[in-house]
């Protein structure tokens, strides 16, 4: 893989798809919750927006409403794949639960619904849904032990580190554990200090195995910290949640989210999500100041390079050849122009 994109034709600038690691929601579908129209309009909504695979992303919910969640999204998944129906949607390529095991900075996760690590339910969950669970974002405090990164890694799950206010030590240990990514870095985390640099830390470190994950909506992170940070390392996450409807687990822990200025807030003022897309995200940091070719890396290929090392392969560009998943951008603006799904064109002129 390469932080390289390519020209097509008039000039456009060819990008394998966008890949989207955390993604709770579209437009007014809650993931929790989706029936099989929804899912089927959800995917089609990311397809124009760039967005050929994604990981559908549970918040911290009931233990007891997890596998029926799990049931729906592996049918949709299922959906997502046919030969017949699967091109006019984005591709779902596994889960990615975001909870219940995180720590002492829930952000907009129901307090009251954060535990601490339950190996044995985490791996049964696994293991009644195999090869479903994609990822698996932790807090190293909620797991001082390690069980459940083990529990994951053995499983071929990828581990991210997140809600967390755990110190620099902790981070590492998790990562020397087997941890491979910090969820949305800055947020729902400790600061970094100069002399307790906490998970913020640890996820720049270039010494520790880590790769932080970014919400680049101009909200989450100010332009001038996304500046500073090297984007070689980092992969960008949507966060977007969906708005105008209960979201959330099921029961105790729905609540309504507003969407204001490019983001998502609760009632208390609590920011919750993103509502700018991939492509949106994409656009911005260029804007900001990093380089294209970087930029797009970190939403499509360096994404979809994580997944395959896990044995899940999103579709890549394949240069000179019609087969495959890819995006059309223009070449100043890097807006989507086009979208192709599996060899067919399936938005853009």
């Amino acid at each position: 893989m390469t932080d390289r994109a390519d020209r097509g034709p008039g000039d456009d600038v060819v990008v394998a798809g966008f890949v989207d690691l955390q993604i709770n929601g579209v437009g007014a579908v809650d993931f929790w919750r989706a029936d099989p129209s929804e899912w089927r309009d959800a995917g089609h909504r990311l397809l124009t927006s760039g967005t050929t695979h994604y990981l559908p992303t549970l918040p911290t919910g009931r233990l007891s409403d997890y596998d029926a969640a799990l049931d729906r999204i592996a049918a949709a998944r299922a959906d997502s794949s046919d030969d017949r129906r699967g091109a006019d949607v984005a591709h779902i390529v596994g889960v990615h639960l975001e909870g219940p095991f995180l720590g002492a900075a829930p952000g907009a996760h129901p307090p009251d619904l954060i535990r601490s690590m339950d190996a044995e339910w985490l791996a049964a969950r696994l293991d009644r849904h195999p090869g479903l669970v994609s990822m698996v974002t932790l807090a190293p405090e909620a797991d001082p032990s390690g069980e459940g990164i083990a529990a994951a890694t053995e499983r071929g799950v990828i581990v991210a580190l997140g809600h967390s206010r755990c110190s620099y030590d902790e981070a590492a240990a998790a990562a020397e554990a087997g941890a491979r990514l910090v969820t949305h870095l800055f947020n729902a985390m400790g600061p970094r200090h100069h002399r307790d640099p906490g998970l913020v830390g640890a996820a720049l470190d270039p010494w520790i195995e880590l790769v932080p994950t970014l919400i680049a909506d101009g909200v989450h992170v100010h332009p001038a910290v996304v500046r500073a940070i090297d984007p070689t390392r980092c992969i960008l996450v949507s966060d977007t949640v969906a708005v105008g409807t209960p979201v959330g687990g099921l029961g105790a822990s729905s609540r309504d989210l507003t969407a204001r200025g490019g983001a998502a807030y609760l009632g208390d003022g609590t920011l919750a999500g993103a509502t700018v897309s991939l492509d949106g995200a994409l656009s911005n940091v260029i804007g900001w100041g990093w380089a294209p070719d970087a930029a797009m890396a970190a939403t499509s290929q360096r994404p979809g390079a994580l997944l395959r090392e896990h044995a899940t392969t999103p579709g890549e560009l394949e240069d000179g050849e019609d087969g495959g998943d890819r995006v059309h951008l223009d070449p100043k603006t890097f807006a989507v122009r086009s979208v192709w799904r599996a060899g067919i064109q399936v938005y853009g002129a």
